[in-house]
């Protein structure tokens, strides 16, 4: 069965992006970014929330950008054609790869692990990660924590009353500084 996976970087204090929206602490250095493009090797769709779509646009053109290096026009040449669910009830089309959800985030995962196919369910978006967790629909946590503290904004983690035990499958420093931690949820 396909895993659901949940993979973004984060500030120390836990949150994605800071209280005034920006993440541009979360630029990678040379080896993460090819860390994550390795990463990106083993999804075969990303679900995300509109936000995030938006925000990843930019990438189904980006191999027309003739400033883009070689490893961020391979990293463009595996997210295009990457299939894409994006959960709205804002947009009526999407584009490239990409498809609206056509049913709860729930019955969009159960079709899509009981679909043939290969690679991670990755969940991208705090809030459509939180959805899902509350569904207990996770089945690893892969934070990059970077070391900043942000003071605060959307969180990584859903602010919840619920325990979850968590087991520690590999821990990776970059020279950076950012570690990147994989966690199996225990069941």
């Amino acid at each position: 069965m396909r895993s659901v996976t949940y993979s973004m970087g984060i500030s120390l204090d836990g949150y994605i992006v800071g209280p005034d929206g920006g993440f541009d602490w979360t630029a990678p250095d040379e080896d993460l970014f090819r860390f994550v493009t390795d990463e990106l090797r083993g999804v075969g769709v990303h679900l995300m929330g509109r936000r995030l779509y938006e925000t990843m646009l930019y990438w189904e053109t980006a191999d027309q950008d003739p400033a883009l290096d070689a490893p961020m026009l391979q990293w463009a040449a595996l997210w295009k054609p990457l299939p894409k669910v994006v959960f709205s009830t804002t947009l009526s089309a999407v584009q490239g790869q990409a498809r609206l959800a056509s049913g709860g985030l729930a019955e969009e995962i159960e079709r899509l692990r009981a679909e043939p196919g290969e690679g991670d369910i990755a969940i991208g978006g705090a809030r459509l990660a939180a959805q899902a967790a509350a569904l207990d629909l996770i089945d690893e946590y892969r934070p990059r924590v970077h070391p900043v503290l942000v003071g605060g904004g959307i969180p990584f983690f859903p602010r919840s009353e619920r325990r979850v035990d968590l087991e520690l499958v590999e821990s990776r420093t970059f020279p950076s500084g950012v570690v990147r931690l994989r966690y199996r949820v225990a069941r």
